[in-house]
């Protein structure tokens, strides 16, 4: 039972608003304000223009659902997920283990497949300050913006062009209508 508490606790964090939010109006949101300051690493096509931006948190378990929904879009897109550490402590260690890694997406998985395990996730090894102050950075800019859970995601519609904002996870279908791509088969 004290599992189950802690668990739901643990989901119910990443729809809270942090708590060192910003207080007054926020910041305006688009794409090009994100791609100017956000610091992340990139999966998927790089021939494409189309790019996405998410910002999440490595221990939110709604981030580690989109993280496998996007897989799917990921030859349409260019998804750049920004870490940040709203959650706790390890959030930004491992935001900033996965900056520093050698193959980030591939880091990625492995962190996924860790916590999945019930292991943990990636663990921080070295000196990792840099990387720190690139996720301390990062969630900064999430809270300027005025974002209230992760994951977040923006995005120009690959259609239209306009501005798209999500809070939450996503289905690979529903995340693919949200960015006017084109569904998995």
């Amino acid at each position: 039972m004290a599992a189950l508490a802690a668990c739901t606790l643990a989901l119910a964090a990443c729809k809270d608003t942090p708590a060192d939010a910003a207080k007054g109006p926020a910041t305006p949101v688009s794409v090009a304000a994100v791609s100017a300051e956000a610091k992340g690493f990139t999966v998927g096509s790089e021939m494409t223009v189309r790019r996405v931006f998410v910002f999440f948190d490595p221990q939110c378990p709604h981030c580690a659902q989109l993280w496998q929904a996007a897989k799917p879009l990921k030859s349409q897109a260019r998804f750049i997920w920004i870490p940040v550490g709203v959650m706790n402590e390890a959030s930004t260690a491992q935001g900033a283990a996965l900056l520093a890694a050698p193959d980030p997406a591939t880091a990625m998985d492995a962190h996924e497949a860790s916590l999945s395990a019930k292991q943990g996730g990636i663990t921080a090894v070295g000196d990792l300050q840099a990387q720190r102050a690139v996720v301390a950075a990062n969630t900064q800019l999430f809270n300027r913006f005025g974002f209230s859970s992760i994951p977040t995601i923006v995005a120009n519609h690959a259609q239209s062009g306009a501005l798209v904002s999500h809070e939450g996870g996503l289905s690979t279908g529903a995340l693919a209508a949200l960015l006017g791509l084109q569904p998995p088969n």
